[in-house]
């Protein structure tokens, strides 16, 4: 009973991250300037030229969630999606720390997930990435590796001189 449930709670998990991430992107998708100009916003913060990377950085973010989405998806690659996906709410989370407590930045909208849910960038954000990171966690340990047929090694004996 424990194994079936496991494997259940499994694609549970991975199935949500996946379907998180394909919300928060198309979420993004559909405030686009808005996410672009939050995204300034921040660059501009950390001292990083935000004309040149506002753009670069925007289209980044939602082309990753969307990568992960799909590797989530994918079950050969569902391991490569989880380990994305936590290195992306890691990282979401330190910035969003480093805003506010190193930076002293003023209460900014995040537009994580666009307009739909309000969210401010601090303590709240990076605790919900961190509490995402569990069903990463999970799918990452709980998905079984795949490997690859090895290929017969025929003719690779030492022939004695």
């Amino acid at each position: 009973m424990i194994p079936s449930f496991f494997k259940w709670l499994v694609r549970v998990c991975r199935f949500g991250l996946a379907a998180l991430f394909l919300f928060t992107a198309g979420a993004k998708l559909a405030v686009l300037n808005k996410f672009a100009g939050n995204v300034a916003e921040l660059l501009h913060s950390a001292s990083i030229d935000y004309e040149r990377w506002r753009w670069p950085a925007t289209i980044g973010v939602i082309a990753v969630e969307i990568i992960v989405a799909g590797l989530l998806v994918i079950p050969r690659t569902a391991r490569w999606g989880a380990g994305l996906a936590a290195l992306m709410l890691i990282g979401f989370s330190s910035f969003a720390l480093y805003y506010v407590y190193v930076l002293h930045g003023e209460a900014l909208e995040c537009g994580c997930f666009g307009g739909i849910i309000a969210s401010q960038l601090g303590v709240t954000t990076a605790l919900r990435n961190l509490a995402l990171l569990v069903p990463a966690i999970i799918v990452f340990f709980g998905t079984r590796r795949t490997r690859l047929p090895q290929k017969a090694t025929r003719g690779t004996e030492e022939i004695p001189v």
